[in-house]
């Protein structure tokens, strides 16, 4: 049954499209260039399940994303940007603020009604906020619903979206007993606008996300803003507008994928037009890796594995950054970082002061500005599935360790939002070469003693200090 407000939520949506299609355009075209002197204002395009080689500038082209590829040709392309665990809330929570899943115990991915990253954790938004910043987070969340744990109490002046993904409702193709008996509302601001997502609502996910986004832009293009769009596709279960079924003609997932292609050239558009994009620093990356059990519903990696686990396939994540005064046009890096050096690094650009509380992430803008003399400043960085700590990175990006772990694999794809089944094998302590060896295949640990011996003590003291229960 859908809340009353929910038609009133609509019309304001439609107002806001009308604004935004250029009916309107006097109002927007008068945006003027803005001083590039100011605070940055900060986006985040944060995608759900996209696979590494899911865009035109990475990896083998299997379908162009022209705006995608655009966002590249204007900023950098990082091939090796990791988040610390491959799953939802635990990748969400380290985003937002700048905490390994150890510290914060956010794990694996939560449900409706948990607590989600407990409140002595500051989030981005809290910390911008704090600062003078005025804040948005559109989509998915998935980091608490509790009322002191959703978006609009965590630092967020502007919200709308899902408190968890979109597959925990009644349509679940596994377990429609067990999510059915919570319905999965839609928020804005604070409010329940749709009390239970019918698969129409989700095909508009996408759009009314990106409306809100520009609409946002316009209204805070005066002012510094840090704008977080994180999607709720191309989680399954898949959909999308009306506008871009079987535009792809290669099947619904990559129907989608050119939605969220539109829709980051919807939100680079408005940024230009209010002429604030040389002052933005613009960010579009993913939580984790493809959920490969979908089959034709999942996206791409060249990577070992996927989501769900610690190898490349799960926690490598594509990363473009566009911020024109700072990062060259069309480049590319092999740089080094992480998801949790985002708030510190952009704390560091905005001169804002971090958070009260302690976090894990480290300034990397030398890394990121791409200074060719530059080091992370980071020995490691530590990868975890659900409670399970499993291995940790090189700093430099050279050596990945696995410590022993069981994992997940593929043993048959499944099709068209019925997934597949998995089965489990194991890994003993192994030592990767990933500069010469990227898709983890060649154990050297033998090869190679005295780096494993360094990253083994490494992760053991990594492992006392965050999992000692």
């Amino acid at each position: 049954m859908k809340v009353v407000t929910k038609q009133l939520s609509l019309m304001k949506i439609s107002r806001s499209l009308v604004i935004i299609s250029g009916l309107l355009i006097p109002g927007i075209i008068s945006c003027s260039r803005r001083d590039e002197a100011r605070k940055p204002n900060i986006v985040i395009v944060f995608l759900d399940d996209s696979g590494w080689a899911d865009f035109e500038p990475f990896g083998k082209v299997y379908m162009e994303t022209p705006e995608v590829s655009r966002l590249a040709s204007e900023g950098c392309v990082y091939h090796n940007f990791y988040v610390p665990q491959a799953v939802c809330s635990a990748s969400r929570s380290a985003l937002l603020s700048g905490c390994y899943p150890g510290r914060t115990k956010v794990f694996g991915a939560h449900g409706p009604d948990a607590w989600g990253l407990d409140t002595a954790f500051a989030t981005m938004g809290e910390v911008f906020r704090s600062a003078g910043y005025a804040t948005a987070a559109f989509g998915k969340w998935h980091c608490g619903d509790r009322p002191e744990t959703r978006s609009h109490a965590r630092g967020f002046g502007e919200t709308c979206g899902l408190m968890y993904s979109n597959d925990m409702w009644s349509h679940h193709p596994e377990n429609p007993e067990y999510w059915g008996q919570w319905p999965l509302r839609y928020w804005e601001n604070g409010e329940v606008t749709i009390e239970e997502v019918t698969p129409e609502d989700q095909k508009s996910l996408t759009r009314w996300y990106t409306e809100h986004a520009v609409d946002f832009i316009y209204k805070h293009r005066d002012s510094a803003f840090l704008l977080y769009v994180a999607h709720s596709m191309p989680h399954v279960p898949l959909f999308c507008s009306n506008d871009f079924e079987g535009k792809s003609r290669k099947g619904l997932y990559w129907d989608v994928i050119l939605e969220i292609d539109w829709s980051i050239g919807q939100i680079n558009k408005a940024l230009k037009e209010c002429g604030i994009d040389r002052s933005t620093f613009f960010i579009l990356t993913s939580d984790n890796g493809p959920w490969i059990s979908y089959g034709n519903h999942a996206g791409f990696t060249p990577f070992r594995e996927a989501k769900g686990t610690t190898f490349d396939g799960g926690v490598r994540s594509a990363c473009i950054v566009k911020y024109p005064p700072q990062i060259d046009a069309g480049t590319t890096s092999d740089r080094t970082f992480c998801s949790i050096d985002l708030l510190p690094t952009l704390c560091h650009l905005a001169n804002v002061p971090l958070p009260a509380n302690e976090i894990d992430g480290m300034n990397v803008w030398e890394l990121v500005h791409g200074l060719e003399a530059a080091e992370n400043p980071h020995p490691y960085y530590a990868f975890s599935n659900n409670r399970s700590f499993e291995g940790i990175l090189s700093g430099n990006g050279r050596w990945k360790l696995h410590l022993p772990h069981p994992y997940r694999t593929l043993m048959e794809a499944g099709r068209d939002g019925i997934p597949g089944t998995y089965v489990q094998e194991s890994i003993d302590t192994a030592l990767f070469d990933m500069a010469n060896d990227p898709l983890e295949t060649t154990n050297v640990l033998v090869q190679h003693p005295e780096v494993a011996r360094e990253l083994i003590q490494m992760a053991e003291a990594h492992r006392s200090r965050f999992y000692r229960d």
